[in-house]
Order: structure tokens, then C-alpha cells, then sequence
């Protein structure tokens, strides 16, 4: 006989940033900020989301995935996962290089144009996907015309 296997629940670790003030995106420099005190001194790629309400409110954030001195595997379902969980209208990805040099590569154009894709299919926007270093010095990949 085959076994059958339920998910019974996915949980999320919930901590407040920043004396729990609150965040609105207005420009990418405000997206950058954020970014930059969570992954902007670290010392491999690290992904990271940033999850808004309609109001461009950042109501999550989500270390997506951690990678190499130069690279970091990226999959849609694991952006999205923690925008779905927070019901969220749209979100701003994020990465930093550890060289500090914020020019995206030809890998960050096209993992871009992949996720809004798959962000028009699912109705959760991708507003921009911002490469920051650990000075809040950014490249958004939106102002760029990537997206």
C-alpha cells in the first residue's frame, strides 16, 4: 500500500526589525536602505525579498536563499512562498555582491525577467529587484530598464 502524505502546516519565524517602525517604499533608495541592514555586509549572496501590502508597506521580509562568493540558485517558489503566507500585493527583490560593486550581471537580468513572469501569473507584482551594497549604494534593475 502507498503511502499518502498531508502538509499540515508551514510555519513562519516572526521578528520585529527596527523597533517594529514602519516601512513604506517610495523609491528604491528606500528599498536599498532596508536591503542594506539585512544582507549588505555579508560575505556570500544572499537573496532577499521584501513583501508590501497595497499600500507599498513592507509587511515581511524573507532571506531567500544564501549562496556562494558569486552566486545564488534563486526559484520562484521560494520568492513567492512568503509573499502568498503574508497575502502580499507585490514585492521588491533584493541582492548584494560581496565585492560591493552593485552592476548587475547578464544571471540578474534574467532571474528578473523570470520572476515578474512568473509574478504576472500568480497576481503578485515584482516592483523592482534591487543589487545593494553595505552602504545602501544601489542598482535597481527597474531604473536600469530591466523590468
Amino acid at each position: 500500500m502507498e503511502k499518502i502524505y498531508e502538509i499540515q502546516r508551514i510555519k513562519q519565524v516572526i521578528q520585529e526589525f527596527d523597533g517594529g517602525e514602519e516601512h513604506v517604499i517610495r523609491t528604491p533608495q528606500d528599498a536599498a536602505n532596508i536591503a542594506s541592514q539585512f544582507i549588505g555586509e555579508d560575505d556570500r549572496e544572499v537573496f532577499f525579498v521584501m513583501c508590501l501590502n497595497m499600500k507599498n508597506r513592507v509587511v515581511a521580509v524573507h532571506r531567500c536563499h544564501v549562496g556562494s562568493l558569486d552566486a545564488s540558485i534563486v526559484h520562484a517558489r521560494e520568492v513567492f512562498k512568503s509573499a502568498i503566507l503574508n497575502n502580499s500585493a507585490s514585492i521588491i527583490c533584493s541582492h548584494q555582491h560581496p565585492s560591493q560593486i552593485t552592476l548587475p550581471s547578464s544571471a540578474d537580468v534574467e532571474i528578473t525577467k523570470r520572476l515578474h513572469e512568473a509574478g504576472e501569473i500568480i497576481g503578485i507584482n515584482v516592483l523592482d529587484h534591487i543589487i545593494v551594497n553595505a552602504n545602501a549604494e544601489y542598482t535597481s534593475l527597474k531604473e536600469e530598464g530591466y523590468l
